[in-house]
């Protein structure tokens, strides 16, 4: 049996106004320092950041509460990839 699958969330940090939607969805997501939306660090295997981006790694089975997320972002600041075959799935 496989383990879970890895997949990535980005947050489009020119897009996001801090709505925090996806604070409800996922406890992943975090308020960062400038107002936006973040994502919590603890639970992912590599996190980028960048003044337009934070792209985190996960390998768990939660991808569902990051596609809720960013369902809910009313700015369409959030994407979900799936590693194995990169394009959205949501945002």
């Amino acid at each position: 049996m496989s383990g879970p699958a890895s997949y990535t969330v980005t947050v489009d940090r020119d897009a996001c106004d801090g709505v925090f939607a996806c604070l409800v969805r996922d406890p992943r997501f975090v308020e960062d320092d400038d107002g936006l939306a973040g994502i919590d660090a603890d639970d992912a295997e590599a996190v980028e950041r960048t003044e337009a981006s934070v792209t985190a790694t996960f390998a768990d089975d939660r991808i569902d509460d990051a596609q809720q997320a960013a369902e809910a972002c009313p700015l369409d600041a959030i994407t979900v990839e799936t590693a194995e075959t990169p394009g959205v799935i949501d945002g």
